[in-house]
């Protein structure tokens, strides 16, 4: 269904209806999904620095992953869950986008 471009939208605010318009930056935004609990996902583009694990390694939520340089800081990124690393979709060197997924972590 495609709208009209000045259609107008209700919202509602602290039990008061209102009328406006939504902008073209709103209507092309990216749609915000729940991520996996166990996906590790990168919040800012960067650089790999260092990788602590390795496929099919057993970790615990706390456990150190990888540090990730970004904004010239390293940042330690760790585990969020306990369970097993799925998937390493990420080599040390390599540079990143944000919201890149670095790590897959199967959760027990």
């Amino acid at each position: 269904m495609e709208k009209k471009e000045n259609e107008l939208v209700d919202f509602v605010v602290t039990a008061r209806k209102y009328k406006t318009t939504l902008t073209t930056k709103y209507k092309n935004r990216k749609v915000w999904q729940k991520p996996f609990i166990g996906d590790v996902i990168s919040h800012l583009p960067g650089t790999i620095v260092k990788l602590e694990v390795q496929p099919g390694q057993e970790v615990k939520a706390g456990d150190l992953l990888l540090i990730h340089q970004a904004m010239k800081m390293y940042n330690r990124v760790v585990a969020p869950v306990n369970g097993t690393v799925a998937e390493l979709n990420v080599t040390e060197g390599e540079q990143i986008p944000k919201d890149h997924l670095m790590v897959k972590i199967e959760p027990k």
